[in-house]
């Protein structure tokens, strides 16, 4: 019996590779997060480069902050910890995964009104490959989303499709050229809806999100994780300090040594730029974007 997702939205994120829950986390919790987001754009006043917490803009300064992301809040916000664990968040990935979930990581991505980054077409999969493909992403919806604001965008279905080249000149850039790969734009999904909402996104679609051309900020949480079964192929970006410490990153369920294993195709993200590591930074890269730019 599933938690909280009827069949029809199972069948649905199984054909499709993705699901918009409406109205999902309280008031309250929300409330509490743009809270918490405040202060740490309070403290970017203070940095003129990102730290191993806050992730600049290019155009970021002191007197104008502008913060494009805020890395592994469950590390240093309880509110954002307290929902990563909640059935709010928990209880639709075990109905599409399965009871034992483990973390691969958070961030909350923010696209500031006006200029907020674009962040070009990529599968998470082509990140961290694993044995099987029960990988999934939740995306919690802070501000109300819109078209203009920038949402996420995903292809139908491209969760059963191969994985793509994310390289550029041989080395990773955690993007693929869109057009190369035989997808059109007229054919993307935007995932939007009130705040509160969740979207969730299979590890290997292909997605990816426009600048904000809104007056609005537009943020989002997000959750990703995978199956308590699913374990990282050697060369993935999936943090590896050995079984102990995986298994720390179990979020519910019992612990395995037996990971299931499916034949499906993967690519391994290497080698990798020695310059600065984000997928903003290694993204800049690409030749042919698909998302212009806004300083």
């Amino acid at each position: 019996m599933a938690e909280t997702l009827t069949p029809d939205q199972i069948e649905f994120y199984t054909e499709n590779g993705y699901l918009v829950l409406e109205s999902r986390i309280p008031d309250a919790i929300i409330a509490s997060i743009r809270s918490e987001i405040a202060r740490y754009v309070e403290r970017s006043r203070d940095l003129t480069a990102s730290t191993d917490q806050i992730d600049l803009e290019d155009s970021h300064t002191p007197e104008s902050p502008r913060v494009r992301r805020i890395k592994l809040p469950h590390t240093h916000s309880d509110v954002m910890r307290d929902l990563m664990y909640s059935d709010h968040v928990l209880a639709p990935a075990r109905d599409l995964i399965g009871p034992a979930l483990r973390l691969h990581t958070t961030k909350l991505n923010m696209k500031s009104a006006g200029f907020g980054a674009a962040v070009e077409w990529h599968q998470d999969f082509a990140f961290y490959p694993h044995t099987n493909d029960d990988v999934l992403a939740i995306a919690v919806i802070l501000d109300d989303m819109e078209m203009v604001n920038g949402p996420l965008m995903v292809f139908p279905g491209s969760h059963k499709h191969p994985i793509q080249d994310h390289h550029v000149d041989g080395v990773f850039a955690g993007a693929m050229d869109l057009t190369a790969c035989g997808y059109d734009m007229k054919d993307a999904v935007a995932l939007t809806g009130p705040a509160g909402s969740i979207s969730i996104h299979h590890g290997r679609i292909v997605h990816g999100s426009a600048v904000n051309r809104s007056d609005r900020d537009r943020r989002l949480l997000f959750y990703e994780m995978m199956a308590g079964d699913a374990f990282p192929i050697m060369g993935s970006l999936t943090k590896w300090n050995g079984i102990e410490d995986y298994d720390t990153r179990l979020l519910c369920g019992e612990p395995t040594l037996t990971p299931r294993v499916q034949s499906l195709g993967a690519r391994i993200p290497a080698p990798l730029p020695s310059d600065n590591f984000t997928i903003y930074e290694i993204q800049k890269k690409l030749k042919a974007r698909a998302f212009e730019t806004i300083k």
